[in-house]
Parts: structure tokens; C-alpha cells; sequence
């Protein structure tokens, strides 16, 4: 009979190192193959194709409509600005579909499975392109035209939002605990492509048009350069669509969810066993371990894996408190979870300060990023690609091309310095020298703004959108998926994208009256104390680097049910 499981059933003190005495045995499954963590198998690079073209168009969508407002000001408005209410409206429409896209989808992707609910994301961005590219720019007034824009975006907004918990929770399901951030960090580092992208689509097809534009005059054909410009997001999409819809759920998570619970504690063992071989039956899967890797029964293992969940059949997951006083913690940390379970897990304070830190930092990087990035006419009229001068061809034409300098020399390297370096800095590291560092130099441009000469400029604001990207921008996205056990991962993912999401609102809606009010400079130092303080709550994370979030909940788990049986006993 097992030490941890006397006679008369009940859990002796010896358990409470049942998780601890398997550490050992789960990261036998989890140890190196002898390739760098960055090297990806071929069924990785599949899932990042899959997972990574939401975030391709998330970036894609979001910073694109900077060249589409400029466009629409030639088209609607004969080159005037666009009214500050409505251009505020049209470009914070996506991030305020974001919110809710991220807190249903999240909801949902825990209490009903991420297979029921993983691709119904993409078709709503699918639906929500197609109709944008429908405004009615012949027929509706202008501010009506802009209103229908919007109203489609928040639509569009509700797709790209729910792709964050989505993509995240399938990541990290199926990735092997060493390569965990840097897969999760490569599915993010889409967003420097698609904004890059944007931008390069944005060149190719102005210069398509330039004979029309600028050799004939005829400026309104500019209305058909932004909705090609907006729909060759389609093809990613489409190209996407299948294979997420028919994406299988991850072995660790079928197991899981499938699980006969254990009448008593002498069968948490078998339990533990059973998620070992589902762990290891997925890795094999990635095709990070072969039967020839470890010596013994792998393959075999995915079998018995296989097997064991097809004899499992149509068996639920436990839901009543009844089944969680006997059930083992190693099959309760994956079951389904429900609002009144999650309220009840993050009512203690050493769960709660987890979400507030991943929330309240997320909701400080997006105020400064988004802020920075969605108003980059600012930016570029300080290094002369904000085009206010030449034909309106040539002020499109410059704007985009300024806005892919900018993504070029920042974004993309700063996200690939994150792939790089996550396993072997930690994202408490990464995260907290991301903020100071961006902080550092918002201080350089806001005390600067005016008297930094336009090569000055260039480098101080290409290494703040570096440190951005190889700091908090990729982090904050990393860590709800990893320092929150399954059972919870999507839902609390999605609460700190949407906090996050809160902030982007925040900085479309109040930087360009806030500019004309109290000017840019005092802007960029209000970024600058969101970054500092961003670094002081990241303070409340710990460093999730190897750590695994569903072993720590089994302790709690058992700790809990030995207390309250002690106490029976009494």
C-alpha cells in the first residue's frame, strides 16, 4: 500500500510532498533534447503558424488604420484632418472590441474547452474585415462613414481580443515546460510582422496606384488603396481558418478533463502517473522526445495515453463539492472551471495579487505603448515622414514609409532579443529592465522633445520601441499563460488582455487632447511614470521560468484537504 495512503484512507502529513516527490519524474519528460530552446521541431512551427497569424493580425488590423485615417481625410474630408471625436472613435473602436473579445472568449475557452471555441475568433475577424471594406463612402456623409468604420471595428476589435486568450492557453497547453516562453514569445513576436507588413503592404500598393494618384490627379482613388490595404489581411485569415477549427485538444488537457477521480487518496499516484504520460505523449507529439530519448516507453506511453481517454470516453470532469472532498489534486487543477470556482480561487490574496500584477502592468505598458504607436504622426513629423508637404500621393507614400522605418528598427529585433534570451533572463527580469529602459528614454525625448536633432530622434525613440518589445510588450502577454494553472489560464489571461486593452483605450481616446492641452512633451512624461510604476507592480510576480502553476495548485489542494481532515479527527 502507498506511505501516502494508510488503511483507513485518509491522507497522512506525508502527502504534502506527493507533487514535490514527482518533480523529478515530470521533468524527466520536460529535459533537454540537445537543441537550443529557440530551435523549433516542425510540429512547433506548425502550431506557431496557427497560433501566431492572430497576433500577426492583431498588429496588422491596429496600426494599419493610421495610414487609413490619413487616407480617409483625402477621401472624405478634401485633405483636412479628420473631427478629433470620430478619429479618436475609429481608432480606439478595435481595442474597445477587445475587451469584450477577451474576457468572453477567455471565459469560455475554460469552461467549455479550447477545441469548442479555437477558431471561432478568426471568423468573426474574417466577418468584421469584409464588412469594413463595405463603408459606404459614395453613399453615407462623412462622419456617418466614419461611425460605420468604427462600429465594424469594435467588431473586428472582438475577434483580434479573443485570439489573446485563445492562442495563449493552446500554446502553453502543448509546450514543453523548458520552451514554454519562447514558444509563447515567438506566437507574440507576429505582432512586429504584422505592423511591419502594414506598412510594406501600404508602399506596394500606393506605388500601384501612384499613375492614377499623382500622374492623373485622381485623389479619391485612394478610397480603393485602403480597402485593398485592409483586405489582404484576408489571406492570412482564410489560409488559417481550417486548421484551427480542426485543431485537436492538446493530449495534456483531453487527459485531464477525462480522468477517473480516485475514490480515495491511496489513488492520487495513479492520478499522477496519468498526467505524466499525457505530458509526455504531447511532447512527443511536438516532436520534442522520441521513444529513442529516453530509454524506455514513450511511444508506448502515448498509446496507453491514447487509450486510456478513448476507455474514458464521455466521463465529466468533477463538478460538485461532494466528488472535490475525494477527487486528487493532480485531476482537479485541469477540471473545468466555472465563474463561482474562479471567484473562490483568486478570493485569497496570494492568487489575487498575481492577476492584479499581471493586469495593472499590462494595463501600464498599453497606456504608454498604444499611446506612442497609435499616434505616430507625432513621431514621424519630429524624424520628416509625417508628409506635410508634396501631393497627397507623396504625403501617403512617406507616412507609410516612415512607419515601417520605425517597425523595422524597433519592433521586429526587440521582440526577437526576448525569443532569445526568455529561458535564460526569466520574465521577471526581462520585464522589469523593459519598463526602466523605456522609461529611461521617454525621459531623453519628453525633456528633449524639442531641441534632439532628427538622427538623435530616430535612435532614441528606434531603442524605446526596442525595449518595449524586449521588455514588458512580450512579457505581459507571457506571463498570465504561465503563471496561472490550466484550470484558470484562458480566463485570467483574457482579464489581464482586456486590463491591458484598457489602457490602449485610455491613450486613443485622451493623447491627442492632451497633446494640444498640455503638449507632447507632458504627455511622453505621464508614459514615462506609467513605465516606472509598471516596473514597481511586476514586483508582485514571481519568475515563472520552469515553474509549473498546476503542481503548486495540487499542494494547495492536498495542504487544504489534510487540514480540514485533521481537524475532523479532532
Amino acid at each position: 500500500m502507498p506511505e501516502n495512503s494508510p488503511q483507513d484512507g485518509r491522507v497522512t502529513r506525508t502527502a504534502t510532498t506527493e507533487s514535490a516527490r514527482h518533480r523529478s519524474d515530470l521533468a524527466e519528460y520536460e529535459r533537454s533534447d540537445g537543441r537550443p530552446v529557440f530551435v523549433l521541431t516542425r510540429t512547433e512551427l506548425k502550431l506557431l503558424g496557427i497560433a501566431g497569424v492572430g497576433f500577426f493580425l492583431d498588429a496588422y488590423d491596429l496600426f494599419v488604420i493610421n495610414p487609413v485615417a490619413t487616407m480617409l481625410q483625402y477621401r472624405l474630408y478634401g485633405g483636412n484632418h479628420l473631427p478629433p471625436h470620430l478619429e479618436g472613435f475609429v481608432k480606439a473602436g478595435a481595442n474597445i472590441g477587445s475587451v469584450i473579445g477577451q474576457f468572453a472568449f477567455g471565459y469560455a475557452a475554460d469552461a467549455l474547452g479550447r477545441k469548442a471555441v479555437y477558431g471561432k475568433e478568426l471568423m468573426l475577424i474574417i466577418l468584421a474585415t469584409i464588412l469594413t471594406m463595405t463603408t459606404p463612402t459614395g453613399s453615407l456623409s462623412p462622419d456617418h462613414c466614419l461611425i460605420y468604420l468604427a462600429i465594424f471595428r469594435i467588431l473586428l476589435g472582438i475577434g483580434v481580443g479573443g485570439d489573446y486568450p485563445m492562442s495563449a492557453s493552446i500554446t502553453s497547453d502543448r509546450s514543453n515546460l523548458r520552451k514554454r516562453g519562447t514558444m509563447l514569445a515567438y506566437i507574440f513576436s507576429n505582432q512586429g510582422w504584422g505592423s511591419f507588413m502594414g506598412s510594406l503592404i501600404t508602399i506596394i500598393v500606393l506605388a500601384c496606384y501612384k499613375h492614377v494618384m499623382d500622374g492623373k490627379g485622381e485623389v479619391h482613388k485612394v478610397d480603393g488603396v485602403w480597402r485593398i490595404v485592409v483586405g489582404v489581411s484576408l489571406i492570412p485569415a482564410f489560409a488559417t481558418l481550417y486548421h484551427r477549427l480542426t485543431l485537436p485538444e492538446s493530449t495534456r488537457f483531453i487527459a485531464s478533463q477525462k480522468l477517473k477521480h480516485a475514490n480515495n487518496a491511496a489513488e492520487e499516484g495513479d492520478a499522477i502517473a496519468a498526467i505524466k504520460r499525457a505530458q509526455a505523449a504531447e511532447d512527443i507529439k511536438m516532436g520534442n522526445l522520441t521513444p529513442s530519448t529516453n530509454n524506455s516507453s514513450e511511444g508506448s506511453d502515448k498509446d496507453k495515453v491514447e487509450d486510456e481517454i478513448d476507455e474514458l470516453g464521455s466521463e465529466q470532469a468533477f463538478s460538485t463539492a461532494e466528488e472535490e472532498e475525494v477527487a486528487p489534486p493532480e485531476v482537479l487543477v485541469k477540471k473545468k472551471a466555472h465563474f463561482k470556482d474562479f471567484i473562490k480561487y483568486f478570493s485569497e490574496w496570494r492568487h489575487a495579487k498575481l492577476l492584479i500584477g499581471t493586469c495593472v502592468t499590462w494595463f501600464l505598458l498599453d497606456i504608454a505603448f498604444y499611446g506612442i504607436n497609435l499616434n505616430q504622426n507625432v513621431v514621424l513629423q519630429q524624424i520628416g515622414y509625417d508628409g506635410s508637404d508634396g501631393s497627397p500621393w507623396n504625403r501617403l507614400f512617406k507616412i507609410s514609409t516612415g512607419n515601417m522605418i520605425i517597425t523595422a528598427l524597433g519592433f521586429v529585433p526587440g521582440y526577437y532579443a526576448s525569443i532569445l534570451t526568455i529561458e535564460k533572463l526569466g520574465r521577471k527580469w526581462i520585464q522589469i529592465q523593459g519598463f526602466l529602459m523605456s522609461a529611461l528614454f521617454l525621459a531623453i525625448i519628453a525633456g528633449l522633445f524639442n531641441s534632439l536633432s532628427k538622427p538623435a530622434f530616430i535612435v532614441n525613440f528606434a531603442l524605446l520601441q526596442f525595449f518595449f518589445n524586449f521588455g514588458a510588450n512580450t512579457t505581459t502577454y507571457c506571463y498570465p499563460a504561465e503563471v496561472f494553472p490550466t484550470r484558470y489560464r484562458a480566463f485570467a489571461h483574457g482579464i489581464s488582455a482586456a486590463a491591458g486593452k484598457a489602457g490602449a483605450i485610455v491613450s486613443a481616446l485622451a493623447f491627442n487632447s492632451l497633446s494640444k492641452d498640455i503638449g507632447t512633451p507632458a504627455v511622453l512624461w505621464i508614459f514615462f511614470g506609467c513605465c516606472v510604476a509598471g516596473a514597481g507592480f511586476t514586483l508582485l510576480l514571481p519568475e515563472v521560468k520552469g515553474r509549473d502553476p498546476d503542481l503548486i495548485l495540487a499542494d494547495e489542494i492536498r495542504i487544504k484537504r489534510e487540514e480540514r481532515e485533521r481537524r475532523e479527527r479532532l
